[in-house]
């Protein structure tokens, strides 16, 4: 008996530590990943140290110094622990595109300066196919196009002459046709679209008034307005300021949020002007960003009024500073001629490198691709764009730290978006409770290697990339999946 109870009693005074180690087993084994030793960088919190990311699902459950177990243990001595980053521009909506933006350290695309009209069949088609998060806004030249031209998609980079297309891009809309243009974009904003789309300088017809009425159907819906605005460069009286004074002036009376788009390709010599512009509206109360690509040359349909007569004065460029896309020549006056009656795409070399620099230096500036690659065709910034900024202007040429860069690349348009898209909250951040999306790369080699005549070649130094917890780029090479999930606004809940 004194045997029996003194077994009992040792069982007992051993069972606390027993559960203690039991329980200390089951936490260590709680996480499906962990990112050990990485240098852990969050633009929200400033953190910028040593430590441990433990990911659990598609949610970081822990930032810790202490030491983790996990199926999955990714050695991160030596790398940058980022939060994903977001384009808020990308014209290039599908798998291609995606594995491009994947090995940029990419985990949300968003297409907010073009978009789509039926967000219901647009996001159907988008399910269960994409290897990062996706989504579009509502446009309003694709209803302009329905509403005047009688087709959604138009002709991409088509010619002029072009009816009934030509219709949507010349011709002014009756005050019930652009009551029906509101009406589309209004559905589309009803039905989750993130944002809206609203391409003023490749529609020449939209008169002042229909855009203010695209502003103010915006507003209702707390939706942020994301323009190519109307004019580009100095040339008065159209120019980059008035563009400015138009879209500021609509987003003041309307109460819209406002994002101008690749402000560096519109301003040109004009950028420190057009972004104290900028700055000064911020300071007197407009909701107004703006956003910066990577690379001196830009890319637009040579049939669209972007290349109108008067073109070369306003872009401070000649046929020899546009490079063919489908075949990578130089154009001369005659190609031009005969591109332009044809239609595709040009890439216009306009941008001054001091220009561009100080684009991507100011505070002011997010960085986005306006990227699209078509079977290889298209421009370098669809897969170079983030690599670029962080292998040159951070590592090579001191520009911008680290943490600047990636405030620019993360936060600052998770921010453009969280009122009316609440998901974008857990994103562009890094920290306990986020979600999951994380790209991890090699400070020492991060790079582009994408070129114009090679636009599709995928940057190097991009080490690990998770999309909802899962890798879609793992030690460097791409990983099979979709993962990507659909940012959308709630459905049906705003109003008017």
């Amino acid at each position: 008996m004194k045997t029996i109870s003194l077994t009992i009693r040792h069982f007992v005074s051993i069972l606390p530590l027993c559960l203690f180690m039991l329980l200390r087993n089951v936490i260590a084994q709680q996480y499906d990943v962990v990112l050990q030793g990485g240098r852990v960088i969050d633009p929200e919190s400033n953190l910028d140290a040593i430590r441990n990311v433990g990911i659990s699902g598609n949610t970081v459950r822990a930032i810790t110094q202490q030491q983790q177990n996990a199926r999955t243990v990714i050695d991160a001595r030596g790398l940058i622990v980022a939060p994903g980053f977001i384009d808020l521009h990308s014209h290039g909506q599908n798998l291609e595109n995606d594995r491009a933006h994947a090995m940029d350290g990419v985990t949300t695309s968003l297409d907010l300066e073009g978009g789509i009209v039926d967000v219901d069949s647009w996001y159907a088609a988008q399910a269960g196919k994409r290897l990062i998060h996706y989504g579009a806004a509502v446009s309003h030249v694709r209803a302009r196009r329905i509403l005047l031209g009688g087709a959604e998609n138009g002709n991409r980079g088509g010619p002029p002459a072009c009816p009934p297309e030509c219709n949507a891009i010349q011709n002014a809309a009756s005050d019930d046709q652009i009551s029906q243009i509101q009406n589309l974009v209004s559905k589309g904003l009803e039905r989750g679209a993130p944002a809206v789309g609203i391409s003023i300088g490749y529609i020449p017809g939209a008169s002042r008034w229909e855009i203010l009425q695209t502003f103010r159907a915006a507003a209702a819906y707390h939706a942020s307005l994301h323009p190519h605005i109307r004019y580009a460069g100095l040339k008065e009286p159209e120019s980059v300021f008035t563009a400015l004074e138009e879209v500021i002036a609509d987003a003041s009376v309307s109460g819209a949020p406002l994002h101008i788009a690749h402000i560096g390709g519109m301003a040109l010599g004009g950028l420190p002007k057009a972004l104290g512009i900028i700055a000064d509206a911020q300071k007197h109360g407009i909701d107004i960003t703006t956003e910066c690509t990577a690379y001196s040359a830009g890319m637009g349909a040579i049939g669209s009024a972007l290349f109108d007569p008067g073109w070369q004065e306003k872009l401070g460029i000649s046929y020899g500073d546009l490079m063919w896309v489908a075949t990578g020549e130089r154009l001369t006056e005659d190609s031009f001629n005969r591109y332009r009656k044809t239609g595709g795409m040009v890439i216009a070399f306009a941008i001054p490198q001091p220009v561009l620099d100080a684009c991507i230096v100011s505070p002011l500036t997010a960085i986005a691709t306006d990227g699209l690659l078509e079977k290889g065709k298209g421009h370098p910034r669809a897969s170079g764009t983030y690599s670029l900024v962080l292998g040159r202007y951070v590592r090579e040429r001191k520009l911008l730290t680290w943490n600047e860069a990636i405030r620019k690349m993360t936060l600052m348009p998770a921010k453009r978006l969280e009122a009316r898209v609440p998901m974008m909250r857990s994103k562009g951040r890094l920290r306990v409770g986020a979600d999951a999306d994380i790209t991890v790369f090699d400070p020492e080699h991060v790079i582009d290697r994408s070129t114009f005549e090679e636009p599709g070649r995928y940057s190097e130094g991009i080490r690990f990339v998770l999309v909802e917890g899962q890798f879609v780029v793992r030690d460097g090479a791409l990983q099979d999946g979709a993962p990507g999930q659909p940012i959308r606004a709630p459905i049906a809940t705003q109003t008017k």
